[in-house]
């Protein structure tokens, strides 16, 4: 049985046999290594983290008496859950972020990585709970996260499209939408989109890319 270590948008955990093609933490372990439930808490700290997959041949028990181990689809869903690049596994990406971050909000000074992290956690959670955000879709980049407007489906914005998102992958392609819509993704990692970092998409986004 898989463990419920995947990582929806909405940075909700889920359990899913899909492997995904990042990994990260949330500054420690806050599940119960004897029960392997879904955990009650959704952080052990604020510094959330999305990482490689491998990374100096280090090898881990998921889930045991370390930190608490999580999977994402790609790195734009990590980005809507509220997580930011690992500075140790992906120094040149996390520099990259934070640069693009600071251009777009407008900062006079480059912020260090854990005040960077309390500007993440302000926007990513109200409390316990997903902090979202209603947004005009004309003005979002592409990497921004949707929630469709039933709340059914999670859908990222690339090009002229919305893709349906699954835990494996993207299944599915609609139009972009337009006016107000539920934004998922971070106000501060919006503005690092737009400010020219590029997250890494999974291989099927390219498929509707080509369509």
């Amino acid at each position: 049985m898989p463990l419920p270590n995947r990582v929806r948008p909405d940075g909700t955990l889920f359990a899913d046999p899909a492997r995904g093609t990042f990994y990260g933490n949330r500054g420690g372990r806050f599940h119960d290594p004897a029960a392997h439930d879904v955990p009650t808490r959704m952080q052990a700290t604020r510094q959330w983290l999305c990482c490689v997959l491998s990374f100096k041949g280090r090898k881990r028990k998921v889930w045991g008496r370390g930190y608490t181990e999580l999977f994402f689809c790609d790195e734009v869903t990590a980005l809507a859950a509220g997580h930011r690049p690992c500075m140790e596994c992906r120094r040149q990406d996390a520099l990259a972020y934070r640069e693009a971050l600071v251009r777009g909000l407008g900062l006079a000074e480059t912020p260090l990585f854990p005040d960077l992290d309390r500007i993440l956690d302000a926007d990513r959670r109200d409390g316990r709970l997903k902090r979202t955000h209603r947004l005009t879709a004309e003005a979002l980049p592409d990497g921004a996260m949707l929630r469709s407007d039933d709340g059914a489906a999670f859908l990222a914005l690339r090009g002229t499209s919305a893709l349906l998102w699954s835990p494996g992958g993207y299944v599915g392609q609609r139009k972009r939408p337009a006016g107000t819509v539920t934004v998922l993704t971070p106000p501060a990692t919006l503005a690092a989109l737009e400010h020219g970092y590029r997250p890494r998409w999974h291989p099927t986004a390219e498929a509707f890319s080509a369509a």
